[in-house]
């Protein structure tokens, strides 16, 4: 079958690889109708998430066809239409008990490379890296999904793939960025990044009650995205203050609750700055450039939340850690439990409270994913979100 590989730091190539087969009771095959480019894709296209082999097949936003299941796998049968979640997990062990399925307990066969970095170590990612588990991911002709009994969620609409497709992660990661934020009636809530999670990050937002949701970027045509298609006011960061700014329209307290939707590879307006961080980044001194997270801790309210769901691999330099202990401030941060969002967001899309596929900027065949990640990284063509079919 075809698959888009990682082949080293900037390249990634479209080659033959083996047929998916069932390995174990609990697995299926999927045939992938859709699957996307994700930003945290990214940051192994940029080299900066260890344990990459070349050949390794990439992408963990897919949705499909089943076209054989395990004899362990009793809820899904040939020809179930399915979109299947990034994390994988076995339903089974304490975590999942608690719904925390990105912190599987069973799912990760390579446990302790993880573990040896943070200490324990998360759920098993499709197309993620070795340390989180080496297996195979979705931007390909076909898939092998462990534990099908219990990731997969079977659609029975007739809906596009473009409207349920970000039900595999970005849409689920948004809505928990939110839901982190323990919004009340009136809350203000300030997102940094504009990209996709961010979309769905402010969406949920309003969704959940938000009277106010401020987005931050750089990137214009993301800006107004966020202004016209999720009702947010917006700051350009290269041409306004962010902290001024939302001292300002806070009355000088600062937003109830921040978001952090950028991660490992943040920008900052100030050339200084942002050059320490980069070296300190490429020279492997820190695995982090945090502008947006340091930024979202001195930005927020005392007493307030700061979520964390941009993706973060390690360690950073120069945490504000005075600032979040003296002022009260809660960090709260994870993988999406994807699982545990499926269905109720699902209920949301069917019943027309929202439609995700607003953020789609591109479509490519799955022979094109060289150029929408070339695309996708340097924000050309306006490029918010691209969709391959394979």
């Amino acid at each position: 079958m075809k698959a888009n590989c990682w082949t080293g730091r900037n390249t990634v190539e479209v080659t033959d690889v083996p047929d998916p087969r069932i390995l174990n009771s609990r697995d299926a095959i999927v045939r992938i109708t859709s699957t996307a480019i994700c930003g945290s894709d990214l940051h192994l296209y940029d080299g900066y998430v260890p344990t990459m082999k070349k050949g390794d097949v990439l992408g963990h936003e897919f949705m499909g066809e089943v076209v054989e299941t395990g004899p362990g796998v009793s809820n899904l049968r040939a020809g179930d239409r399915v979109v299947v979640p990034f994390p994988i997990a076995c339903g089974n062990c304490g975590a999942c008990a608690r719904e925390q399925y990105s912190l599987c307990e069973n799912s990760n066969p390579n446990a302790g490379m993880a573990e040896k970095l943070m200490g324990h170590s998360p759920a098993a990612i499709f197309g993620y890296s070795h340390m989180l588990g080496g297996f195979a991911g979705g931007q390909a002709e076909y898939a092998r999904v462990p534990f099908a009994d219990v990731g997969p969620i079977k659609i029975e609409n007739d809906l596009p793939d473009e409207r349920l497709l970000f039900l595999s992660d970005i849409f689920p990661t948004g809505f928990m960025g939110a839901e982190m934020c323990e919004i009340k009636p009136g809350d203000t809530i300030a997102v940094w990044g504009a990209g996709p999670v961010g979309q769905f990050a402010i969406a949920s937002a309003f969704l959940l009650g938000a009277e106010r949701v401020i987005a931050i970027d750089r990137f214009r045509y993301r800006l107004d995205m966020a202004r016209d298609k999720g009702g947010a006011e917006v700051i350009n960061y290269e041409e306004t203050d962010v902290q001024e700014a939302l001292r300002e329209m806070t009355a000088g307290r600062g937003p109830d609750a921040c978001i952090d939707a950028v991660g490992m590879e943040a920008h900052h307006a100030n050339p200084a700055v942002h050059a320490y961080d980069r070296a300190k980044q490429a020279t492997r001194l820190e695995t982090e450039r945090p502008h947006a997270l340091r930024e979202a801790i001195t930005a927020c309210r005392n007493g307030g939340i700061v979520s964390v769901i941009g993706v973060y691999g390690g360690v950073m330099d120069k945490f504000p850690i005075g600032s979040l202990m003296n002022r009260s401030i809660t960090l709260r941060a994870g993988q999406c439990h994807v699982h545990r969002y499926m269905r109720p967001l699902l209920d949301r899309i069917e019943s027309g409270a929202i439609d995700p596929g607003y953020v789609i900027s591109h479509r490519l065949p799955l022979s094109e994913a060289p150029a929408g990640y070339e695309m996708f990284k340097h924000k050309q063509d306006e490029c918010t979100k691209v969709v391959l079919t394979p």
